[in-house]
């Protein structure tokens, strides 16, 4: 290595590294845009597209990043740089390199946790390190979700690998749960049949496992009633919503009363 250094200070040797740095720079940008193409092509592979999405978007990520390595120790060999002298100088930096890439090397080790234990799949719901989102990318690194509002939000592989994850698209259906409270004075027989009259009209709502109304609580001035649906996955938000407004326009033509705090105030003279 010494040796090729001594040389450039010749003419002969500074036109040939000259030479070597164009010829590099060249295979660096062709090769780059060849590993870009043949990555997107094994992506694209019958034998890929066999694979869950989770894994075979995981892996495009690693193929990637390994083209561009194989691309960047050609590049170095163009250059007529000896590897093992340059194996010998990243393996001297190793430690500080380690200690400095402790979080990006956690984030590998999270990633494929992810991957290999399938806590979620790409296209769930989930909620993880207080963010609720759909998760869009599981990279190397970092997943990606998309929030409700449509929002990005980032989260580092090891962040998520340590976090408790709540994954609401894991079963088909969702229970939901309507607490409500009507009046002492209130009918309860008539409360009851008005909530199960409103389950059933709605044809979101399954009949199997079937709805339930049950009394919660007896509070200070008012008993606490409650409606169980079951509804398929994708239509739990909007069946939530419906039967609320519904439940409420029910209540006031069947004559339930709902109580609300008052205050009576007595002037004495």
């Amino acid at each position: 290595m010494w040796e090729s250094i001594k040389s450039f200070f010749t003419n002969e040797g500074m036109v040939e590294f000259i030479v070597r740095i164009l010829v590099a720079i060249l295979f660096l940008v062709i090769g780059s845009k060849i590993a870009k193409v043949i990555s997107k092509r094994i992506q694209k592979s019958k034998g890929m597209m066999r694979l869950n999405k989770t894994i075979r978007t995981f892996l495009g990520h690693v193929i990637t990043i390994c083209l561009y390595i194989i691309v960047s120790i050609i590049t170095i060999m163009i250059l007529g740089l000896e590897l093992s002298a340059f194996s010998a100088a990243l393996a001297s930096a190793g430690l500080a390199i380690g200690l400095a890439l402790q979080g990006g090397l956690s984030n590998i080790a999270g990633g494929v946790m992810v991957v290999a234990f399938k806590p979620f799949e790409v296209g769930d719901y989930v909620e993880t390190s207080g963010v609720g989102g759909t998760v869009t990318d599981i990279g190397i690194f970092y997943t990606t979700l998309t929030t409700p509002d449509n929002k990005k939000v980032v989260i580092p592989n090891g962040t998520v690998s340590n976090a408790v994850i709540t994954n609401y698209s894991t079963h088909e259906t969702r229970r939901i749960d309507f607490d409500f409270t009507i009046s002492y004075t209130a009918d309860i027989d008539v409360a009851k049949k008005v909530l199960y009259a409103c389950a059933q009209a709605d044809e979101r709502v399954l009949t199997d496992p079937a709805a339930k109304v049950m009394i919660t609580a007896h509070n200070d001035s008012s008993i606490g009633i409650r409606l169980r649906v079951w509804v398929k996955s994708e239509d739990y938000w909007d069946v939530n919503f419906a039967l609320m407004e519904q439940v409420k326009r029910s209540f006031d033509q069947f004559g339930v009363e709902i109580p609300f705090p008052q205050l009576d105030v007595h002037l004495s003279k």
